[in-house]
């Protein structure tokens, strides 16, 4: 440890990465989790509009929560089918976090962080002990290294060597002591710098001030931390993509919230009261605002709903309630509608659209479409295998017993029409029936198209491709045509006799 080191500056260093981009990860995780909290964040109030008709737009509200749905979509669509790992260890994958969490499950949350703040980390850890351990204790005490996903706010400064890999990494961790059942919970801020040969542990009780630290040598010779980021993103300089999607769905929050205070306008309007009533009012008070003669007031001066306009005699001089039309709520229901479509434009989803929208749109513009989310579905699912060998590997740098896995995760998304497709390759199969070639490379584009509906193992697509390249199925076809033809023949000759027996019967 160098002299005069101060363990107080781990908990104010900040990456400029960090530093530039923090706010917007509070944002894109804030509105992925959504709730009364995020809605009285992401509304905006009008400079005109009142503290009391404000707080009653936001209590009125409610969030369509687009970014959560985006994001869990893409996860689905590339974690739909389980990747394969042969030579796993199985009481590692089925407990990847030593907390019941699997492997799945870890790179659920990894590729959810992904989506949301266009970066994330794996951290792998070992629980530390002292003293002898037997196997036994191992296994009871779960004594093995385990993974943990982490959002980018998580590790606050980090450093890359010459080598181009991590030379040191900050991970902050909150936590609640709440081990003594007779004192009061404790908040523990955490820093655990990593270098390639130990970590140190400095631990503040934000409740007594008290700060501890533990340096505990690991001697792995890497940092155990992942680090990914979308390469067309913060890769090239630019900003995530999310951001935009967070900023539209603010749009349409705000938007449908003001769509629904003009239909509660329209059931309650607003009064407009003539002056002179209010000069009536004023003859019957003092200057203090008591009564200064017998009569009662003819008019009430609390109103039951909002604020009230006063307009001069010269006006109507009624007393009325007026409200938006209709035609405001209309306009601003179509805003969010385009808002809406040009919200999984951004992404580059679909929104369900209607039959007709359908009908025009042409093959040309859906096949791209399909391909566009295909290529980055397995773009992404490239990356998240590529981060989770690298986590397999500190796992074994930790404990060498620890076998790494051949992972192959799904890059077949079954995206197409399937009904046309199929409905197609039953019309080209009729086609050149005397063609064995033919028919062999329709029995291979079937066999293409089930893989992608759901991924065989590669020995079954194998050995299923040399069947259908040693078969004629042309003349596997016509002999079984000719065949049915001959029996049905026979059949026809056969009831012939049986009616000529009969009329000669007779």
């Amino acid at each position: 440890m160098p002299a005069g080191y101060n363990e107080h500056l781990l908990f104010t260093r900040q990456h400029p990465f960090y530093r530039d981009n923090c706010e917007t990860w509070k944002r894109s995780l804030a509105a992925y989790g959504g709730g009364a909290g995020y809605i009285r964040q992401a509304l905006v109030k009008h400079m005109s509009e009142i503290a009391p008709e404000f707080a009653e737009r936001v209590a009125r509200a409610h969030y369509d929560n687009y970014p959560r749905r985006i994001s869990s979509q893409i996860t689905q669509c590339v974690l739909s089918k389980r990747p394969e790992r042969q030579g796993v260890d199985p009481a590692l994958a089925e407990d990847w976090t030593r907390g019941g969490l699997r492997v799945d499950e870890v790179m659920r949350q990894f590729c959810t962080f992904l989506n949301i703040c266009g970066c994330a980390w794996l951290v792998v850890d070992m629980p530390s002990f002292d003293g002898f351990k037997t196997k036994r204790d191992e296994v009871v005490e779960k004594l093995r290294p385990y993974c943990l996903a982490l959002n980018p706010l998580s590790v606050r400064d980090w450093c890359y060597g010459s080598d181009g890999k991590l030379l040191w990494a900050i991970v902050a961790e909150e936590k609640i002591d709440n081990s003594d059942p007779w004192s009061d919970p404790h908040k523990l801020d955490i820093r655990r710098l990593w270098t390639r040969y130990d970590v140190t542990v400095v631990t503040k009780d934000t409740t007594t001030g008290t700060v501890t630290k533990t340096v505990i040598p690991h001697n792995l010779g890497v940092v155990p931390l992942v680090r990914y980021e979308e390469v067309d993103g913060y890769g090239i300089g630019e900003n995530h993509w999310f951001e935009d999607v967070v900023r539209i769905s603010d749009a349409i929050l705000n938007a449908g919230s003001e769509s629904q205070m003009n239909i509660i306008k329209q059931m309650f309007g607003l009064l407009v009261i003539p002056e002179d009533f209010m000069d009536s009012v004023s003859r019957h008070r003092d200057d203090d605002g008591n009564e200064n003669s017998g009569v009662k007031e003819p008019l009430s001066v609390v109103l039951a709903r909002s604020a009230a306009l006063f307009e001069s005699i010269e006006s109507k001089g009624t007393c009325r309630y007026i409200s938006p039309s209709g035609t405001e709520t209309a306009a601003i229901r179509s805003e969010i509608d385009a808002m809406r479509q040009a919200l999984f434009t951004v992404v580059g989803l679909a929104l369900s659209k209607s039959g007709e929208s359908r009908m025009v749109e042409s093959a040309e513009a859906k096949a791209w479409d399909f391909q566009s989310i295909e290529v980055y579905m397995q773009t992404r699912a490239d990356a998240l295998e590529q981060c989770e060998f690298r986590a397999w590997e500190l796992m074994r740098a930790w404990m060498p017993s620890i076998p790494i896995p051949t992972l192959s995760y799904n890059r077949n998304f079954a995206l197409l029409d399937l009904e046309k497709s199929i409905a197609a390759l039953l019309e080209l199969s009729g086609f050149n029936q005397g063609s064995d070639q033919y028919q062999r490379e329709i029995g291979k584009t079937a066999l293409a198209m089930l893989n992608r509906l759901r991924q065989l193992p590669q020995d079954s697509v194998e050995r299923i491709a040399n069947d259908i390249d040693n078969s004629s199925p042309a003349t596997e076809a016509a002999e079984a045509a000719e065949a049915a033809q001959a029996a049905m023949e026979l059949k026809a000759s056969l009831a012939a006799k049986d009616y000529e027996g009969a009329g000669i019967d007779q």
